[in-house]
């Protein structure tokens, strides 16, 4: 199946691509897209990936689900479109970054700046029904980004993984933590920030203090 994505990924997963999971997976996105409101928008749905080359790739970060909301998702976790009010989780990485790192709040919750920079920003679903959170689980994107988490542990190294709350770090179970950097925290929701499982991870230097210490380029959070 030819892909949309850009062609360093497409030479990592083509066999993936061609696995009847997959043809499955995107006969039913197709037509929940025809169907229905879903988000993010079709030529965003691999933003992650084309924002983040794999040859690029230096942290991944895990999320689950894209948001529900209109004009919120742009394809990768956590960032939602220029404009767009900022959601809670966002709010709180926001504020670890400031404590950690001493930056202000950016003007935006678009994380695309993150990506270009060698960030994978990959939600576990990559669609999602407008206003039904999880409406799109279960039905092979998951296989297909666990896919992906593997051929990053196994054909990458110094890698740094950064999975926030129970599901990421059982997405994340995986990773080779000999060959890469594996940071745990609690989730930024505010459910889990506000119980302490969150603030003060300092995941953000953590991370920059790895890349630098293996002679890579430091990430402008």
């Amino acid at each position: 199946m030819d892909v949309t994505i850009n062609a360093s990924w497409k030479n990592v997963l083509g066999e993936e691509f061609n696995k009847p999971y997959f043809e499955q997976l995107i006969d039913f996105v197709k037509t929940e897209y025809a169907t229905h409101t879903c988000y993010p928008k079709g030529n965003r749905i691999f933003a992650a990936f084309d924002h983040c080359p794999f040859d690029k790739t230096e942290v991944v970060i895990i999320g689950q689900d894209p948001y529900h909301g209109p004009g919120q998702a742009n394809g990768l976790c956590f960032s939602v479109n220029d404009g767009v009010p900022m959601p809670p989780s966002l709010i709180n990485i926001f504020r670890e970054i400031q404590d950690d790192l001493g930056k202000p709040f950016p003007p935006t919750g678009n994380l695309e700046r993150w990506a270009d920079q060698g960030v994978l920003l990959l939600n576990a679903t990559l669609t999602v029904r407008q206003g039904e959170a999880g409406s799109h689980q279960g039905k092979g994107w998951e296989t297909f980004t666990d896919a992906v988490i593997q051929k990053i542990s196994e054909h990458k190294k110094d890698i740094v993984f950064m999975l926030w709350g129970g599901y990421a770090k059982k997405k994340g179970a995986r990773v080779d933590a000999a060959k890469h950097k594996v940071l745990l925290s609690g989730h930024p929701s505010p459910l889990s920030a506000n119980k302490g499982h969150w603030f003060g991870n300092r995941h953000f230097s953590l991370a920059n203090e790895f890349l630098h210490a293996k002679g890579k380029k430091a990430i402008e959070w």
